[in-house]
């Protein structure tokens, strides 16, 4: 009579020993990130933070989650592991700063079918890097080994961040009017959004990624399509803040991410006020007219998909204008004036003439809230 050999863990997929090699490698990547109210060790249940370390006094506090989309395909694809991580940090961050919040805190969650030390290592560090560059910490995480979930060598990513704000310092908008002044912040390529549409044109065109792109020959296509998420924090945040007493000289913020310039705008702007951008006051960026190109897409579709160079845009007075937009050039932005705030159903027009944007002139997209 046989007997049954007996099961492991390991067996099933699942190496107990190969995660915790993990956590102690990536260890000092954490530590790296600690500030004041977080000393960024891991290996507990929790992460602890400390506002009052921080130095707030009464903080709302101000909670964000996101992915990057299938960008982690491409990164997959193509063995760009390190930058992918900076990527899933600005998609948290980006969103609490528009909420006038300071990012205090990070967590990861790094999912794969079976888990490849090497990669993961790569992975986390890239997302310490992004929490380096927010000015966060990155206290905790959860990587999970799952036969059967993913196909060989495939992961997936998914960050939680959490700010804080004084109480009555926040950002909602509310103190948009008509006649305010919008300025755009350059983007850094296609950031995260858009991919499933890009990973299409580069499957039905034929594009070859390893190879010099068509339109810069210096520098390979693949790099400007894995070009991290440009993170915003440490520029805009001493804007924000209340100086000597007196409200900050930002009124709103948008990121601008899934629905692109025509649906991102409108959700900052109270009722009755539409923002106007002039398609024309930037140049487009030569992946995106590339991509606009390649896809023969239309403007409107543009407007709504990519962020088109403009990553982030600022709801500003007009007598602030001028010097908001020289402190952000000072503090290593590309700053451009993209329109204005008037009255009108709340929503977005997006125009121009001719140029990259359209064969056909002029042209102009809406959206109504």
């Amino acid at each position: 009579m046989s007997e049954d050999k007996p099961y492991s863990y390991e067996q099933a997929g699942v190496s107990i020993a190969a995660g915790n090699a993990l956590v102690k490698a990536i260890a000092p990547l954490a530590k790296s990130t600690a500030r004041p109210g977080a000393d960024a060790e891991l290996g507990g249940f929790g992460g602890f933070f400390d506002p009052r370390a921080a130095g707030y006094k009464d903080p709302l506090l101000v909670a964000a989650n996101d992915g990057v989309g299938t960008k982690v395909k491409l990164a997959i694809d193509h063995g760009r592991h390190d930058g992918i991580g900076i990527d899933l940090v600005a998609m948290c961050v980006n969103d609490l700063i528009v909420q006038g919040a300071e990012p205090l805190f990070f967590l990861d969650y790094f999912a794969t079918g079976k888990l490849d030390s090497g990669i993961a290592e790569r992975v986390v560090a890239s997302i310490a890097e992004g929490c380096r560059q927010a000015g966060c910490a990155l206290i905790g995480g959860e990587t999970a080994e799952m036969p059967g979930m993913y196909a060989a060598g495939d992961y997936d990513l998914a960050g939680f961040c959490v700010g804080a704000v004084e109480r009555g310092e926040q950002l909602t908008g509310d103190r948009v009017a008509a006649g305010d002044c919008l300025i755009g912040l350059a983007s850094s390529g296609v950031h995260s959004n858009g991919y499933s549409l890009v990973r299409r044109l580069a499957a039905d065109k034929g594009w070859k990624p390893d190879r010099p792109a068509l339109f810069d020959p210096d520098r390979l296509l693949i790099d400007h399509l894995i070009e991290p998420t440009r993170i915003y924090v440490k520029s805009l945040l001493p804007l924000i803040r209340p100086e000597n007493g007196k409200s900050g000289r930002i009124k709103a913020l948008a990121h601008i991410t899934g629905g692109g310039l025509l649906e991102n705008i409108p959700r900052v702007l109270p009722a009755g006020l539409h923002a106007r951008i002039d398609a024309d006051s930037w140049d487009q960026p030569r992946l995106m007219a590339f991509l606009q190109a390649q896809g023969n897409i239309e403007p409107e579709e543009m407007a709504r998909t990519f962020n088109c160079g403009i990553g982030m845009v600022l709801a500003v007075s007009p007598d602030d204008a001028d010097g908001v937009m020289a402190d952000l050039a000072a503090a290593g932005e590309t700053v451009h004036a993209i329109g204005g705030i008037a009255a009108g159903a709340r929503g977005c027009t997006v125009g121009g003439s001719a140029g990259t944007w359209s064969a056909r002139q002029p042209w102009s997209a809406t959206y109504n809230a």
